[in-house]
């Protein structure tokens, strides 16, 4: 376990206050009550129909507390066990979404009440620039030892709250060292965030109604999902041809080297190198968005499961690691004071991610042979079936690592978020992504998923689909 604090006969009150009896008798307490409230959760639960009524109350508060409907009707109670949360109606949902990713460790983990519990004793909720305390240089340095362990060189992290200012972090470090340079690449269907600058890059037009174009970016096709010669030429070609029309304009190719919100479709190393040496030509720098990836393939980054060390200049993560933060090699470092903030984190969300990088490596989530690999094949193996078992309402391919997808029946968005919707009122908890086709994805806690709960998962699926009609 991480932990700065020393023993009891440290000189600092902080750790003799960590260490004191009382307090690891009071975590002793709560961890077994926490244990007792658990053993009561044991799959998929209805509504209590008494508490329907205040459920509907408090969804009716929040849509207008917030300006708008929840995606779901979901309020959460305060409870759950692994992939499964209970919800203020009394429900209990299997969560294979996981805040789009955020929660590896899923609902109320022992590991996270410790960390919680340690994060309360601290003397401020959150950290910043001005202030920091240890477990933030713990956390930086555990993020960057991760990110060089197979030979990149990232010297420098720079913490924050959001994957979106994570993203923003990074193109600030871009422009600025490739000034005059004032354009983006990135491939089609990417997702980078909402803010101005960020949602120029997210390829959703809708994002951007009203808003004035802070960047400009310019967009390639990627290769096809069959990693085809023909694709990787067509999408070389498109950015050879933005490359000379505008030269010396852009700063940095941006990639998601597993298209998120574009469907989950995983690139292929072949194509990415090709891609990375042909703006090396051109001095642009490369970004890796890792925001969504994280944590769920082979190696904890996707650089490294796709073997892009060498290439790693700029990184971004964030939703499983619990804050969020950039990662850039030292002669990146801003020549001015460019990166600044009053938050950098929660001091609860410090210790959650210290807490979650241990327990996604002591669970051996990692390697060829690790349990994100391992579930992955074995939940896209149960897909397969499935799809066979009813030809026109689910097909392949199935994602990579503990990023499963599918495309529901005809690939339509409506059909999609039905099919979601039907799931979660059936007790699965998926989301949509992508468009042409739009498809269902799951995230699933990586560290405390097991072939039980992919197993349920399915049974639900069975139960749902023959009502569904594209």
């Amino acid at each position: 376990m991480t932990d700065v604090h020393k023993p009891g006969s440290s000189q600092l009150i902080a750790d003799r206050l960590q260490a004191d009896p009382r307090v690891q008798q009071a975590e002793e307490l709560l961890k077994s009550a926490l244990l007792d409230a658990q053993a009561e959760i044991q799959g998929v639960q209805p509504a209590d129909p008494q508490l329907r009524t205040d459920y509907q109350n408090l969804l009716e508060r929040l849509s207008e507390a917030r300006g708008g409907a929840p995606y779901f009707p979901y309020l959460a109670s305060g409870i759950g066990k692994g992939p499964w949360v209970e919800l203020a109606d009394g429900s209990i949902k299997l969560d294979f979404i996981t805040g789009i990713g955020v929660h590896g460790l899923g609902h109320s983990h022992p590991r996270l009440l410790q960390a919680g519990l340690s994060a309360a004793l601290c003397d401020t909720v959150m950290q910043g620039n001005l202030q920091q305390h240890r477990p933030s240089l713990l956390v930086a340095e555990r993020l960057l030892q991760l990110a060089n362990t197979h030979g990149a060189a990232l010297e420098h992290c720079l913490l924050t709250t959001s994957g979106a200012m994570a993203n923003e972090n990074a193109l600030k470090i871009a422009f600025h060292h490739r000034a005059p340079a004032d354009r983006i690449l990135a491939l089609d269907d990417c997702f980078a965030g909402r803010t101005l600058a960020t949602a120029q890059i997210t390829d959703r037009p809708q994002y951007r109604i009203g808003l004035p174009t802070a960047i400009t970016v310019d967009f390639i096709p990627p290769e096809d999902r069959e990693h085809s010669q023909a694709s990787q030429q067509r999408s070389l070609d498109a950015l050879d041809k933005l490359l000379k029309r505008h030269p010396g304009k852009y700063a940095a190719l941006w990639l998601e080297l597993v298209a998120g919100e574009g469907g989950y479709y995983p690139g292929c190393t072949e194509y990415f190198r090709k891609l990375i040496h042909r703006v090396k030509q051109d001095n642009v720098l490369v970004i890796f968005d890792e925001v969504q990836t994280f944590g769920r393939l082979s190696e904890p980054y996707a650089f490294q499961h796709f073997g892009l060390d060498e290439h790693a200049e700029l990184v971004t993560v964030g939703k499983i690691t619990q804050l969020c933060a950039t990662l850039y090699k030292p002669e990146l470092k801003p020549n001015g004071p460019l990166l600044s903030q009053t938050f950098t984190a929660a001091s609860s969300a410090i210790a959650a991610s210290l807490a979650t990088l241990d327990e996604l490596e002591s669970t051996n989530c990692f390697g060829e042979a690790g349990r994100n690999n391992e579930l992955h094949a074995y939940f896209a193996h149960q897909l397969a079936a499935l799809s066979k078992d009813y030809p026109g309402k689910i097909s392949g391919p199935f994602g990579c690592g503990m990023m499963i997808a599918l495309t529901p029946g005809d690939g339509s968005a409506e059909y999609a978020k039905n099919l979601v919707h039907a799931l979660f009122d059936a007790g699965l908890m998926s989301f949509v992504a992508g468009s042409s086709p739009a498809r269902v994805r799951f995230l699933p806690p990586p560290a405390v998923t097991e072939k039980q709960h992919v197993d349920l998962a399915i049974e639900i699926m069975r139960k749902v689909l023959p009502s569904m009609n594209p």
